[in-house]
């Protein structure tokens, strides 16, 4: 009974760490949500739209409804870009290259 009271102790004691770049992942996932969601409501196609914003970076494919073009424009184009690659390729949970 010690030793299972020693790993509880030594347990608590541990600092979680959380990668900061999932951190940063995480953070652009529910930004982009937000616009994703904000641009159903309003009726748009929010894939052509969020996908337009991204490659003419023109703010007005989003619409201001919920904040959404405010929201957007804190998200870097080139980091999203560079995760959705990441991902899209990475999709079977194995680095391909």
């Amino acid at each position: 009974m010690q030793d299972k009271n020693q790993k509880a102790v030594d347990n608590k004691q541990k600092t979680l760490m959380f990668p900061i770049k999932e951190q940063q992942k995480e953070i652009m996932r529910e930004r982009l949500q937000v616009v994703y969601d904000a641009l159903v409501e309003k009726g748009y196609n929010p894939i052509n739209q969020i996908v337009g914003y991204i490659v003419s970076e023109d703010p007005t494919y989003i619409t201001n409804y919920n904040n959404s073009r405010a929201i957007i424009s804190k998200i870097d184009r080139d980091e999203l870009l560079r995760t959705l690659v990441e991902d899209f390729i990475n999709t079977d949970g194995k680095k391909k290259g």
